[in-house]
């Protein structure tokens, strides 16, 4: 399965049930007090489980109400995409495949149909995030928090809200589907190609336009932000319902922090070996490992050893086929780390300890 930012996916709307389980059999009797005895016991199981759902729904309706309004349209020439509101300096973050290569926007708040204009702080393709700037802050404007991504939990509820498909002030809702998860962005319908790692998959709809948007937890905190949904080879690349993806928050405040600061990247975390390369196949035409095509002068690969022609097939425990492979395993390691490195050069195996640079 590989991850669309463009994907359009099918919207399921789940059905909550309660089950209600009061003994019935004594009502089976001639007693009248049974038999309101277990019509009570069954009032009280109905009001019970109402009442829960009605907690449930006060829950969602509360968040809306706290982070709606920091979830913001983004309008680029040729593209629509949402936007979070970052701080009360009018900075918004959102996803660098919603800027593309521009730099002016147009950004719509929830509470207002006027049209804001904003300006390209900073885009960081390789994390697929951006910072865009209001030229005027509108009074009222309220910024989103962020939660702590390590606290994410396999089962938590969530919410995404953006603009699928132009229909601003969205919400659908689901739940954190997994964690940790390390997926590649195509590059064909504007994605930016990048390898994120640590993402959280969620069964939440996200559709285009929702990307740059808010996924959030019943703490009104913000835990990611929707960038990809899945989509399937198997059916021509339409979407897999339910299989949606966020950059965690963590990873984005890192990031925003950093360019709202220095109006760039100057940290970005991300491992590298300073090569370039291209794939290799073998006689079945499969694909067999990564050549190196190039090494940068005194960057890891260099200093480990590895030179044009080497044919890298395994980074530490990852087998390497593809360049995304090698990119998937690049992301889950940090700079700095000395990991093993399997390479053949001239028909021979070989390995070298490579202590990993930074992107």
């Amino acid at each position: 399965m590989t991850a669309s930012s463009r994907t359009r996916t099918r919207l399921v709307l789940p059905v909550a049930s309660a089950v209600c389980s009061a003994a019935l059999v004594g009502g089976c009797s001639d007693s009248g007090s049974s038999n309101a005895a277990a019509s009570g016991d069954g009032s009280t199981t109905q009001a019970a489980a109402a009442s829960g759902g009605n907690d449930l729904q006060d829950a969602y309706q509360n968040v809306i109400k706290d982070v709606l309004p920091s979830v913001v349209q983004v309008q680029a020439s040729a593209d629509l995409g949402s936007g979070v509101v970052y701080d009360d300096k009018g900075h918004i973050v959102t996803n660098a495949h919603v800027v593309g290569e521009e730099k002016t926007f147009k950004v719509t708040t929830s509470t207002s149909e006027d049209e804001l204009s904003a300006k390209l702080v900073a885009a960081y393709p390789e994390q697929d995030l951006a910072v865009i700037k209001l030229d005027k802050v509108p009074d009222g404007l309220k910024a989103a928090e962020f939660g702590d991504s390590s606290k994410v939990a396999v089962g938590q509820i969530t919410l995404a809200m953006g603009s699928p498909l132009g229909l601003s002030s969205s919400v659908t809702q689901g739940i954190v589907s997994a964690t940790g998860r390390t997926v590649s962005e195509g590059r064909s319908g504007g994605g930016t190609g990048a390898t994120i790692a640590n993402m959280v998959q969620t069964s939440a709809a996200i559709n285009p336009g929702n990307s740059g948007g808010a996924l959030v937890g019943l703490d009104s905190r913000v835990i990611g932000i929707p960038t990809l949904a899945a989509t399937d080879p198997d059916l021509g690349d339409s979407a897999a319902p339910g299989i949606g993806f966020a950059i965690p928050a963590s990873t984005v405040t890192d990031i925003a922090d950093q360019i709202v600061k220095d109006g760039k990247v100057t940290d970005s975390g991300r491992a590298e070996l300073g090569i370039t390369a291209r794939v290799v196949v073998d006689s079945g035409l499969q694909a067999a490992g990564v050549s190196v095509v190039s090494v940068t002068d005194g960057g890891p690969a260099d200093k480990a050893g590895l030179r044009p022609g080497d044919v890298i097939t395994a980074l530490g425990d990852a087998k390497i086929t593809t360049m995304t492979s090698l990119q998937e395993a690049l992301a889950d390691e940090k700079p700095g780390d000395k990991v093993k490195i399997a390479f053949t050069r001239d028909g021979n195996e070989k390995s070298a300890d490579v202590t990993l640079g930074e992107m």
